[in-house]
């Protein structure tokens, strides 16, 4: 198993009668985006408003630094290289090997006692499509995938590689109508494609750029407490 990231984690639910946390029953993994770290969703956590009675364990992954092609080589925390905007060649490699990162962050709670099916990849431009390139690929069950403001890595590859286990995952894409990094109309041909495989992602628009909205927040607590 590879070195796992360093990570943050922040816990929900509470012990009935109780102000301490209670034991988590899932865990949502999320990955953030190029040049930011496991804070930048952290935030996020008390917005969703979670019922109490649901025990969750958010873990933020920090992305190793790494040279960035597209920002003039300079090192940043990267889950792989861009070598341009709006799509073309792809950091193969890179992908690979933080989607081992990622294998090895769930089978890390398994150990602490969450079931793979109680288990959420999530993640933001970047993150989200590491989400993707191991969610749609994992051996075992997943309980969804939260591919925010992305698109599908290595799609010509997913109709091979992906596993039968999670064939009709929950998958939730939000995207901007005006994002200036990832247009629209990448999500829009990564949801077509996905759904060619038969998978049925959730999709949403919303009147935003590369960001997370509050309409959006919202759509994301109400799906977790629908997967979960």
């Amino acid at each position: 198993m590879p070195q796992l990231p360093d990570t943050i984690e922040v816990e929900t639910g509470a012990k009935p009668g109780s102000k301490s946390s209670a034991k988590p029953e899932a865990a949502v993994i999320w990955l953030h985006g190029l040049g930011a770290d496991g804070h930048d969703f952290e935030a996020v956590v008390p917005a969703l408003r979670l019922p109490a009675r649901l025990a969750v364990r958010f873990i933020f992954p920090h992305a190793p630094a790494r040279p960035v092609t597209i920002n003039m080589g300079m090192r940043m925390r990267a889950w792989y290289d861009i070598f341009q905007l709006g799509g073309g060649t792809e950091d193969e490699a890179g992908i690979r090997e933080s989607q081992a990162l990622l294998q090895g962050l769930i089978a890390r709670e398994r150990t602490r006692g969450i079931e793979a099916r109680r288990i959420v990849l999530a993640g933001f431009s970047q993150g989200g499509a590491i989400a993707l390139q191991t969610g749609l690929r994992h051996p075992e069950r997943l309980a969804g995938i939260m591919a925010l403001s992305t698109w599908l890595p290595l799609a010509s590859t997913l109709e091979a590689e992906r596993h039968a286990m999670n064939a009709d995952l929950p998958i939730f894409m939000a995207h901007g109508s005006m994002d200036e990094m990832i247009g629209l109309d990448r999500a829009e041909l990564s949801r077509r494609r996905l759904e060619a495989l038969g998978y049925a992602p959730e999709f949403h628009e919303y009147p935003m750029g590369h960001a997370v909205c509050p309409e959006e927040i919202a759509d994301i607590s109400a799906w977790l407490g629908k997967v979960l």
